[in-house]
C-alpha cells in the first residue's frame, strides 16, 4: 500500500490505520475535517476512537491534550493554519507546556494548496509559529511515503510534534524509504558541491529538478532533504555548509519562521557563510493554479537555476 500512496493527507491515515490494528491508544481528533483529511475509513474502522468537533479547532486540541493527558496517543487534524494560528493557544498552554503526546497535523501546508480556497486556506506561517513553541518537534516531509513514514515514526515519540502536509496534489518524489530518521537530513540528489540546496517539503520534488538541469550544464549540485526543522541535527547541516560556497534553501513557506531560518540559525552558530533563501518573500500571494503559484512567487525550476548561476558567477 504504502509504494501506491501519493497523497500526503491520505498517507498520514494510512499510517494510523496500521498503528491501530496494533495499538489500541491511537486516536483521531478532526475538527469537521473528516473528508478533507481521507479519513472516513478511519471513522468507519474504529468510531470509539474517532471524535469530530466540528469547526472548533481550539477545542479539538484541548481535546487532544485530554486523551493524552488519559494516556492515549491523539493525532489531531484539520488545516494548518487553522490549527496553528486560531488554536495557537491551546498548542502552547495545554499540549507543549506540559509536554503531552499529542500530534498536530496541518494540512494545505504552503501556497501551493490555494488554487481551491485562496489566501486564507493557504498557510505559510506555520512552520516559523511552531518552530517558536518551546518542547514542539516540527516535521516537514517532501512527498506521501515520507509523510507515511513520518507519522510512523511519531508514534514512536513521546511529546509534541507538529507533522505539516499538503493539498494531496503532490509529486512523488521517493519509490522507497529505508530507516527513515525524524531529525535527519538527507542528501538525497549528489554529483558535487558547486552548491547545496537545502529543500522541505513537497517542493523539494522542484530542487531535483533543477539539479538535474545543471548537471547538464556541468554545475554540480547536492540536494538536501530537511524532513525535520526542529530539532535540526546541527552536526550534519554543518557538514554540508562546510563542504560548498553557494547555500541556497528552498521551501513552501515564508521565508521568515521557516527552513531558510532554521539552516541560517545553524550556520551562525557553526560554519558561517551566506545563505540565498528561496521561498515566499515576505508577502501575502494570491490564489491560482498550484504549479503556477510557485512560478509566480519565484520558485520555479528555471528560478532555481538561474539563483544557482548567479550566486556561482558572484563567487568567482
Amino acid at each position: 500500500m504504502r509504494n501506491e500512496l501519493t497523497n500526503t493527507r491520505r498517507a498520514v491515515i494510512e499510517a494510523l490505520l496500521e498503528r491501530a490494528e496494533k495499538d489500541d491508544a491511537v486516536v483521531l481528533v478532526c475538527a469537521d475535517s473528516i473528508k478533507s483529511m481521507k479519513a472516513d475509513d478511519f471513522a468507519q474502522r474504529y468510531p470509539q476512537r474517532f471524535f469530530d468537533v466540528g469547526i472548533a479547532e481550539q477545542n479539538a486540541v484541548a481535546i487532544a491534550a485530554g486523551l493524552a493527558s488519559s494516556g492515549l496517543k491523539p493525532y489531531v487534524a484539520t488545516y494548518a493554519g487553522f490549527l496553528t494560528m486560531r488554536a495557537c493557544e491551546q498548542i502552547r498552554t495545554f499540549v507543549a507546556y506540559p509536554q503531552l503526546n499529542v500530534k498536530i497535523v496541518g494540512a494545505n501546508g504552503g501556497i501551493y494548496g490555494g488554487e481551491r480556497e485562496g489566501v486564507t486556506h493557504q498557510f505559510f506561517e506555520d512552520l516559523g509559529i511552531m518552530r517558536s513553541i518551546p518542547e514542539m518537534m516540527v516535521v516537514s516531509p517532501a512527498d506521501a511515503l515520507e509523510v507515511y513514514e513520518a507519522t510512523k515514526a511519531l508514534l514512536d515519540f513521546e511529546g509534541p510534534a507538529y507533522l505539516r502536509v499538503g493539498s494531496g496534489r503532490e509529486k512523488r518524489i521517493f519509490d522507497q524509504i529505508d530507516h527513515f530518521q525524524l531529525s535527519k537530513p538527507r542528501a538525497i540528489y549528489q554529483t558535487g558541491y558547486d552548491a547545496v540546496i537545502f529543500a522541505t517539503g513537497p517542493i523539494t520534488k522542484r530542487a531535483l529538478q533543477a539539479a538535474e538541469k545543471l548537471k547538464q550544464a556541468k554545475i554540480f549540485i547536492t540536494v538536501v532533504n530537511v524532513p525535520t526543522l526542529k530539532p535540526i541535527d546541527k552536526e550534519e547541516i554543518a557538514y554540508f555548509l562546510k563542504n560548498s560556497q553557494l547555500i541556497i534553501t528552498l521551501e513552501d513557506h515564508n521565508i521568515i519562521g521557516g527552513l531558510g531560518s532554521a539552516i541560517a540559525e545553524v550556520s551562525t552558530e557553526t560554519i558561517p557563510k551566506k545563505i540565498i533563501r528561496m521561498g515566499l518573500q515576505d508577502i501575502f500571494p494570491e490564489s491560482g493554479e498550484a504549479e503556477a503559484l510557485l512560478d509566480k512567487y519565484g520558485m520555479s525550476i528555471d528560478d532555481i537555476i538561474k539563483t544557482v548561476r548567479n550566486g556561482l558567477s558572484k563567487l568567482a
